[in-house]
């Protein structure tokens, strides 16, 4: 297959390099704070910007399909179609058929306005109508009714004799940047009020009080609920021990898993649970129990009209070569936000790997996060039962849009001409609920969904969430899957540091760096020498919830890609155990950076289709083989 190479600046014109293309070397690292604030502020901006886009180009698409559903029906038929997607696009607050001027037909609506929309709307709804008189297509800029933001779409019919307008309300915008101020650390712990945890920030060494006025303060910066532990003991208590503990501690709950338990006290803090426990004889250890974070951050770029000329052209050399001499050509999915905004796919060699394999259905995927929109049109199919270790008796549903994101990453129906395409066709997605709708979850939320998605046949294990202290509870649910042949894969952090980040530092776990279109770095990744490999996190278009889209950034956003990848080699090669797993993705990564392994990449850039081969004894790398770089035993 013939491609052009692009010219460096083209690239940068487009906007998606600018903030995201710099060094990978000590002086991306020794950013300054000021610095780090405005480039998270502005990639905040940019994020809210293109997931507008991605919300004006997916309405389009829709009305487009609405289009074909109303061919040769009648009034009353219509009026049900506008109202059923109104029902499953919320943000389509009105939805009008206009006929042609020539067929005397009246206009069908759908939706109430109230009079301040209805007034701003008004100009733009007459454009609108004049468009629809030419058969062309009419996008309005963005109008405010009470600090939200809105705009009008109008599609003529391929035949001309009708057009719809939609008049879309874009919460999605604003929902999206105050996720990602959280997430980015734009807003503290501190400033959180609503969110019904207790939480103490301390320094991850000394477990010393600390305030985070600044994002740089984030870093070795730990979080955990000011009057609660995690305690495990030799052996499970009696009901005896437990009366005892509670007169004595004055606990009002008591949590438990196996020998492990979480006690918490009416007014003791932390520490003095610490220490009452520490005097006890029948204690392995007693820790605070930790708060874990999502780690995205926000990220948007302009379209991407570039792709295809570019594409794939920031590749390295050998890449490249491997690209010209390949025989198979790749698989390019009919997903209608693919070409213009999933840059990812292709750098990492998935589309050529598809030739090789697709997924499997019988190999399950869990994503241990905020939940997934169980209704989402583009994972329709591609989820199995779930759990939600927030509420027992509730679904794991998701009330923030991470685990969404990031389960679209993985698995996003392919080749169905909407939305975006996964990464695997076929691998069914497990949501497990871990994170509430505040973006953060205990050590003991962490630990039973990690168990919990062992149990119910989970093969491979996504967390895209961290914190930097090292938790002996959550470690053992780690070694219990891990030794349960479970592949495990986490996110290594957001705050542009050397600092161990977990689960992702345990050695049972493959630790993701993300990398920008550039194959540089992210500046916001973290690193070190426990980073096994990278994948792309900047700006990577995916599912949202209520059937909506949108542009993400963060180590969140490269994990699902490592683990995607996991899930397709276990497909490849039922037989291959967790190790054997991680080894190949290690010894197949394009190189990048520093020659051999190093602290920004790891290994390199996952290669999809190099891994795959392996996996099928058909590279040069097979399974089974020695490995050609030993797994680290500790990290």
């Amino acid at each position: 297959m013939r491609r052009q190479k692009v010219v460096l600046h083209h690239i940068a014109m487009t906007g998606l390099i600018l903030l995201s293309a710099c060094s990978s070397g000590p002086e991306a690292r020794r950013m300054e704070p000021e610095a780090e604030l405005r480039y998270k502020q502005a990639l905040v901006a940019q994020d809210m910007a293109t997931t507008g886009e991605l919300c004006r180009n997916q309405c389009l698409i829709h009305v487009n399909s609405l289009h074909a559903s109303l061919k040769d029906q009648d009034a009353g038929r219509i009026q049900d179609k506008l109202r059923q997607m109104q029902q499953s696009h919320e943000h389509m607050i009105r939805l009008i058929w206009t006929p042609a001027a020539s067929s005397g037909g009246s206009e069908i609506i759908s939706g109430k306005l109230n009079k301040d929309i209805a007034q701003a709307a008004a100009p733009y709804l007459e454009e609108a109508r004049k468009s629809a008189a030419s058969s062309k297509t009419y996008l309005s800029p963005n109008f405010v009714i009470n600090q939200k933001p809105y705009f009008v779409a109008s599609v003529p019919s391929s035949d001309k004799k009708s057009a719809i307008t939609a008049i879309v309300k874009q919460t999605i915008v604003q929902q999206v940047s105050n996720h990602q101020l959280k997430n980015l650390r734009l807003k503290s712990f501190n400033d959180e009020q609503k969110t019904g945890w207790k939480i103490k920030s301390v320094d991850t060494e000394t477990l010393q009080p600390r305030r985070v006025a600044h994002p740089e303060e984030h870093e070795g910066t730990s979080h955990y609920e000011r009057h609660d532990v995690v305690v495990q003991f030799h052996r499970a208590l009696k009901d005896s021990d437990l009366s005892r503990i509670k007169l004595e501690t004055g606990a009002t709950k008591i949590k438990q898993i196996g020998d492990t338990y979480i006690i918490t006290a009416r007014t003791l803090e932390a520490r003095q649970l610490m220490d009452y426990f520490r005097k006890r004889t029948d204690v392995r250890f007693v820790e605070p129990h930790y708060i874990y974070e999502s780690n995205d951050l926000s990220r948007g770029t302009k379209p991407l009209g570039w792709f295809f000329d570019w594409w794939p052209g920031g590749k390295s050399d050998r890449s490249q070569k491997r690209h010209e001499a390949a025989a198979e050509p790749d698989v390019i999915p009919n997903d209608a936000l693919f070409s213009k905004y999933q840059w990812n796919l292709p750098i990492t060699d998935t589309l050529r790997g598809w030739n090789v394999n697709k997924g499997n259905q019988d190999i399950t995927v869990a994503v241990i996060d905020t939940g997934v929109d169980l209704d989402h049109e583009d994972l329709k199919g591609q989820l199995v039962e779930g759990f939600n270790a927030i509420d027992s008796t509730g679904k794991p549903a998701d009330d923030v849009g991470h685990g969404t994101h990031v389960a679209g990453i993985i698995g996003a129906q392919v080749n169905n001409g909407l939305g975006v395409a996964g990464m695997t066709w076929y691998n069914k997605i497990m949501p497990v609920k871990v994170l509430d709708n505040s973006g953060v979850g205990s050590t003991y939320a962490v630990a039973q969904g990690i168990i919990w998605a062992t149990d119910h046949g989970a093969k491979v294990i996504n967390m895209s969430l961290g914190n930097y202290a090292s938790s002996d509870f959550l470690h053992e649910a780690i070694k219990y899957a891990y030794n349960k042949d479970v592949v495990l894969i986490a996110a290594s952090g957001n705050d542009n540091t050397e600092r161990p980040g977990y689960p992702a530092a345990y050695p049972e776990v493959f630790a993701v760096g993300a990398t920008d279109s550039g194959n540089k770095r992210a500046p916001f990744s973290n690193y070190g020498d426990y980073i096994d490999a990278a994948a792309p996190g900047v700006s990577i278009a995916s599912t949202y919830p209520n059937n909506q889209y949108a542009a993400l950034s963060g180590t969140s956003m490269a994990c699902p890609h490592v683990t995607a990848l996991a899930a397709l080699l276990r497909s490849a090669n039922p037989s291959l155990k967790n190790t054997e797993i991680m080894d190949i993705m290690r010894q197949t990564a394009q190189d990048l950076g520093s020659k051999g392994r190093d602290n920004d990449f790891g290994y390199g850039l996952i290669d999809v289709e190099r891994a795959i081969q392996s996996a099928t004894g058909k590279g040069p790398v097979q399974a089974g083989s020695p490995s050609a770089v030993p797994v680290p035993a500790v990290r």
